[in-house]
């Protein structure tokens, strides 16, 4: 059973997923709720919960208040959030799971199934830095995206990524300091993430940041050559886009 805790200053959203929790995670035992910082730090403490479900936003401080407040975090973290689209962008770039406000059901069943496919301990802190990060340059051109591969996890600056491959449901990072990432993740989850920051897929199998492009060649069928020798074929659907993504650079 994942023991877990439920940590919201709202009565209604504790009970929703409390309820949602009771009747679609029979694998989830709910062992506690609190609805402040200093009330859920006793919570956690006295009940050493597997996962907790984390408000942001509270009186007497924030959920990043209390995850500061604890020595050691040896649970996982769901946050339940209801930050707008800048912010939920952070999330997803820092690797954190959450929800949004108003709360949906098939959402929280999601989450906690990720929960079951990895109850180890993580590195909540790493994380929250790339997340604070993210939070404080929202204005500015450097992002950080935090990166699991099979041995470690890390937090690179965005502007640092040439391109991505792929590779079955892995997916191949090339930086611009001649270092390479294989991590745990298919190049669809990236894609959507970076288009913003001239970022494009083109190809099923590449994403290339047109801030390294050297040179299109139109010779056999198209390829585009980056900064780091490297040579990203450019599908015949994707030509258009990329020429006129050119135009723009």
């Amino acid at each position: 059973m994942i023991r877990t805790i439920i940590i919201d200053d709202e009565p209604r959203a504790r009970k929703l997923l409390a309820n949602i929790l009771a009747k679609h995670c029979t694998n989830v035992s709910l062992v506690s709720q609190a609805d402040d910082v200093q009330s859920g730090i006793r919570a956690i403490q006295e009940h050493k919960p597997d996962l907790v479900l984390l408000d942001i936003k509270m009186p007497g401080g924030s959920g990043f208040d209390l995850i500061e407040q604890l020595s050691d975090i040896d649970f996982k973290l769901i946050f339940v959030t209801a930050f707008e689209e800048y912010a939920v962008r952070a999330f997803k770039f820092s690797a954190l799971d959450y929800i949004l406000k108003p709360i949906d059901a098939e959402e929280l069943i999601s989450a906690i199934e990720r929960v079951e496919k990895g109850l180890h301990k993580d590195d909540i802190n790493l994380k929250l830095n790339a997340f604070i990060s993210n939070i404080d340059s929202i204005a500015k051109e450097v992002k950080k995206i935090v990166l699991r591969t099979a041995e470690s996890i890390h937090v690179v600056n965005v502007q640092d990524i040439i391109r991505c491959e792929s590779e079955r449901n892995y997916t191949w990072f090339y930086f611009n300091d001649n270092r390479k990432l294989l991590v745990s993740k298919p190049l669809n989850s990236f894609e959507e993430l970076l288009e913003d920051y001239q970022f494009l897929r083109t190809h099923r199998s590449h994403l290339i940041n047109l801030k390294y492009l050297e040179r299109y060649d139109k010779a056999e069928g198209g390829t585009a050559i980056m900064k780091d020798n490297s040579s990203v074929p450019v599908a015949n659907r994707r030509r258009e886009l990329f020429m006129k993504l050119l135009e723009e650079l």
